[in-house]
């Protein structure tokens, strides 16, 4: 039973490319055309395939409704929560997870430090979105035309000495978050506050949501903070695979490896 479901569901990927037939979907699975063909079957009473004209398959109109219920249900804040805790656990600094709504980005989770020494932010609040680095991370991945719509747009507070100047500055950050693919705040917003965030993306790569760690100067440096950098890049992305229902890794070289080697029929 579980070589059957896995089989039916390994034509959903292949009907992505591309409408196919049954002689090419049976080639795919490595199985005999009936067998395909009652998989198929199978798909399209459920509306999960459709079977056009030319006799050819493609994904069914039901599948993509299915994909946009589950993307409009999905709690970035839910999937994400266990993984803050988990890196809170390893690093004991604060962990803090934002999303853009409303042109502000606004905290919708944080871990609190293990460290007597407490950030003064909490769920709900907005950041210093010119100096954050979560919000960086959210406003560099928008087009560049957007981009510079909000940034021209905003006013740059003189929070320290290192806090981004102007739009053309801001710009200039932005376009190198974009490029590494992480982010910084390292004295932006407070003197002695330092931090650093990665990207949580969806399933379209487009970034749904950022997350930082960040510690005061007398717990750790700011070159001490950045040596967590991978750590905190490995969370963001196993939030992304989770949220984004990527398949996982051992299951996707599965995948792979039957597309050359053929599936023994049953």
């Amino acid at each position: 039973m579980s070589q059957t479901v896995d089989r039916a569901l390994s034509i959903l990927p292949l009907l992505a490319e591309g409408p196919a037939d049954l002689g090419q979907v049976a080639d795919r699975l490595g199985v005999h055309k009936s067998t395909a063909l009652r998989l198929l079957r199978t798909l399209l009473e459920h509306g999960l395939v459709f079977r056009q004209s030319d006799q050819r398959y493609r994904l069914g109109a039901r599948l993509f409704a299915l994909a946009q219920e589950a993307v409009e249900n999905l709690d970035v804040r839910e999937i994400a929560h266990p993984h803050l805790l988990a890196l809170n656990e390893k690093c004991g600094h604060t962990v803090h997870l934002a999303v853009y709504e409303e042109q502000e980005v606004v905290y919708i989770d944080k871990v609190e430090s293990r460290y007597p020494v407490r950030m003064y932010s909490r769920i709900g609040k907005p950041v210093a979105i010119t100096v954050a680095a979560v919000a960086k991370l959210l406003l560099s991945d928008f087009p560049e035309a957007e981009r510079r719509a909000i940034t021209e747009k905003l006013d740059y507070p003189t929070y320290t000495s290192r806090s981004t100047p102007n739009a053309a500055a801001f710009m200039r950050e932005l376009e190198k978050v974009r490029e590494q693919g992480w982010a910084t705040d390292l004295g932006g917003h407070e003197e002695s506050i330092n931090c650093i965030g990665a990207p949580i993306r969806g399933a379209d790569g487009r970034v749904v949501a950022a997350m930082s760690v960040s510690a005061p100067n007398v717990v750790v440096t700011a070159e001490e903070l950045l040596t967590l950098l991978p750590l905190v890049r490995r969370t963001a992305d196993a939030i992304s695979r989770e949220y984004s229902g990527a398949v996982p890794e051992a299951k996707a070289d599965a995948r792979a490896d039957s597309k050359t080697t053929p599936l023994k029929e049953a």
